[in-house]
């Protein structure tokens, strides 16, 4: 008796769920004033945890898993989309739905639904002000599939540059480049889980040298046009140099690790917390993580997340559909990236960014996304036996255009 890879998948995306709960609430514990007299800080306490708000969060992200891994039927997606009459339409089919990601982003912008947090336009409210999500979020994850579809159905004409990579590079560009506008970090994400599906699917290295060197570019000019952006680099090269302003981030969140001293203060012990830690319950929330469990609590969150990606990537590797191998390495190089730029940022190795760290960073629409796609990748590995007894359709079948 042994975990089949998705079993682990659906193991591992627990665990995580469940320690973010856990210290996005250890987060949430504030200093209060008594009377006036004496601060005394806000216990946790199981009824509290069970009652807050990431709780119901994660009760959705579990609905989400178990919705991705038994009601979405991905062998009858794989077929009917790889037939011949909607393989025929593979290519508009890609710009389009493109099209209507970035006009699905395009919402942050429209008045009277956008919600605009520390300056920036990338979250749309969802009927009040309480409930709130990110649009590049459904965009980052929708992406996938269609870049698979459209690399299956395509395969014959990927290598060629102009009439196979380029116009899955254009949809990839509008989609990444939208995001950029107000979200380097989830742009650069976006293209760079793209690629990795793109060169799995049978594009060459050399095909990116140019269209790399036009992103980078890019990516150079968002920076070099924007102060923020720019502090950042400059944060990251020196913090110190200005330790109250653009350097505060990278310093609090250094010295929140360092006061971890391997064994850890105690689950909600953490002092950076309380008052000094920027985006404690978000962007750094790892280093809460390192500040109260130590290295036990850090190493155990990068064991998850290693048998998560080695889960994810023995899925892909007995996969014999195409379409299904490519949405499965689309979605463990989203993760896979997410984290590591995550980890990077926090540790002070790479400038800041808004990225959460996948399931334990504070986020509805993050959990919930995330875990409805590793729920896709446990319907995958789930219906593998099943699959392997039917003959392989014949290349016929697939056209392309």
């Amino acid at each position: 008796m042994y975990l089949r890879p998705g079993q682990l998948v659906g193991l591992c995306a627990l665990a995580l769920l469940c320690l973010g709960v856990l210290m996005v609430n250890s987060a949430d514990m504030m200093v209060a004033r008594v009377d006036d007299a004496a601060d005394v800080v806000t216990p946790m306490t199981v009824a509290s945890v069970i009652k807050s708000r990431a709780a119901t969060y994660m009760a959705l992200a579990i609905l989400a898993l178990i919705a991705g891994a038994w009601l979405v039927p991905v062998r009858t997606i794989s077929r009917v989309t790889r037939s011949t009459s909607l393989a025929r339409l593979a290519l508009p089919g890609l710009l389009l739905g493109a099209a209507a990601l970035v006009a699905f982003c395009a919402l942050a912008y429209v008045p009277g639904i956008q919600e605009i947090r520390n300056g920036a336009k990338r979250w749309i409210q969802l009927g009040s002000r309480e409930l709130s999500m990110q649009p590049s979020e459904l965009a980052k994850w929708a992406l996938i599939p269609l870049l698979a579809w459209y690399c299956t159905v395509r395969a014959a004409s990927l290598p060629r540059f102009l009439s196979g990579l380029v116009p899955a590079l254009v949809a990839v560009g509008a989609v990444a480049g939208f995001i950029v506008l107000q979200d380097l970090g989830t742009g650069v994400l976006v293209a760079a889980a793209a690629s990795v599906l793109l060169i799995a699917a049978g594009a060459r290295w050399w095909q990116f040298a140019i269209p790399g060197a036009v992103a980078g570019g890019g990516v150079v000019l968002a920076i070099v046009t924007s102060d923020y952006r720019m502090n950042r680099v400059r944060a990251f090269m020196n913090p110190y140099e200005n330790p109250e302003t653009i350097g505060f981030h990278t310093i609090q969140g250094l010295i929140a690790i360092y006061n971890g001293r391997g064994v850890g203060t105690g689950l909600g012990e953490g002092i950076q917390k309380r008052g000094y830690l920027p985006e404690d319950r978000t962007d750094y929330i790892f280093a809460v993580v390192c500040e109260e469990l130590g290295i036990a609590g850090a190493g155990l969150v990068l064991a998850i997340f290693l048998g998560l990606l080695w889960a994810g990537y023995a899925v892909a590797r007995n996969e014999r559909d195409p379409l299904l191998r490519l949405w499965t390495i689309g979605i463990v190089a989203t993760l896979g990236l997410q984290s590591m730029i995550n980890l990077l940022v926090v540790t002070g190795l790479a400038p800041a960014k808004g990225i959460a760290l996948p399931l334990i960073s504070y986020g509805g629409t993050g959990w919930i996304l995330t875990a409805f796609s590793l729920g896709i990748l446990m319907a995958i590995d789930r219906t593998q036996a099943a699959a392997q007894d039917v003959p392989s359709e014949q290349s016929a079948d697939l056209v392309a255009a």
